[in-house]
């Protein structure tokens, strides 16, 4: 396989996983978002290091159609979002407005080491239930700048709850919790990077959307070697959807150098053109074919997509059994 085939196969796959996992991380994480320039308020609790951060409005996407459809084509909870219910006695359907999530590495700031995850809040959260499930799960208790501290381990991993005001909670390690308190009265965050806070600033639409480096993402997704070898060279990337009836979506994507980048774009063209031709039987994908727009220029890749509700019945739909 040569280096533009790898590169084809790799642009394929990540064209289909943005276009269709940004609709579904509401389903299977509660992620949902809006945007303003400067980012949510609790972007304010997020330490300047982070690597990721995601930022989505809950209510607006679980109330959607598109939330409804996924509803009824898997009516089961996802294991993630009931293991976090049973670990912090949150639910996220029906407790929270809207959500921040942080990907944040190690003291060493090395890159290639595990990283702390920091959850944070908004919404209705009955605070008594929520503190007696963590007491059962064998929590201790502590007392923090006023806050109380719940600190339990889960699966061997340790998990902290932190109500920083009504209405507004902070789960992640007991450093991360304890430092998003900090935080709550100023102090450096995220929003003292400019890296970062640059790719937020970026995204010009969306109620859910994801900013960070690449690095952070592979280095924790236990791809297979030969797979992990295959991707292109991308730094930085900025994901959003606008998520309603359908969903409307943008990547951007930073790679190493210009060459790279030139390369990347030519693959997505090339996968772009292919897929038209594989919509032709199906009218509601060539409308989704059309809305693909790539772009981006020097180090940067750009692709907008829109996926209305037909092209999500199409997307939805059990594949034909042969002679039907």
């Amino acid at each position: 396989m040569n280096r533009k085939t790898r590169y084809f196969v790799i642009a394929s796959l990540l064209v289909l996983t943005v276009g269709v996992g940004t609709g579904m991380v509401a389903y299977y994480i509660g992620f949902p978002t809006a945007f303003a320039q400067q980012g949510p308020d609790e972007l304010q609790l997020v330490p300047g290091n982070a690597v990721v951060v995601a930022y989505a409005n809950v209510h607006e996407v679980m109330v959607s159609n598109l939330r409804e459809r996924i509803r009824q084509a898997m009516p089961q909870l996802p294991d993630g979002q009931r293991e976090f219910e049973g670990a912090t006695g949150i639910n996220i359907e029906t407790d929270v407005d809207h959500v921040v999530a942080a990907l944040v590495p190690p003291a060493d700031g090395r890159f290639d080491g595990p990283r702390s995850g920091l959850f944070i809040a908004t919404g209705r959260f009955d605070q008594v239930r929520i503190e007696a499930l963590m007491r059962a799960h064998g929590a201790s208790e502590e007392t923090y700048k006023g806050r109380r501290l719940l600190v339990a381990q889960h699966d061997g991993v340790g998990m902290s709850v932190a109500f920083v005001e009504p209405g507004l909670v902070a789960v992640g390690g007991a450093p991360l919790v304890r430092a998003a308190i900090d935080r709550r009265d100023g102090g450096d965050s995220v929003r003292g990077n400019d890296d970062i806070m640059g790719l937020v600033r970026s995204l010009d639409r969306g109620n859910v959307w994801a900013v960070g480096r690449f690095d952070a993402l592979t280095s924790q997704a236990n791809l297979p070697p030969q797979i992990a070898s295959q991707l292109p060279p991308i730094t930085w990337f900025a994901v959003s959807g606008h998520v309603n009836g359908g969903l409307l979506g943008d990547v951007r994507m930073e790679t190493r150098d210009e060459e790279s980048a030139t390369q990347f774009r030519d693959v997505i063209r090339g996968f772009i053109a292919l897929a038209r031709m594989q919509a032709d039987a199906h009218p509601e994908l060539e409308q989704v074919m059309r809305s693909i727009q790539l772009g981006g220029s020097g180090k940067t890749v750009a692709v907008s997509f829109e996926l209305p509700a037909a092209a999500l019945d199409v997307l939805s739909r059990p594949p034909a059994q042969p002679g039907q």
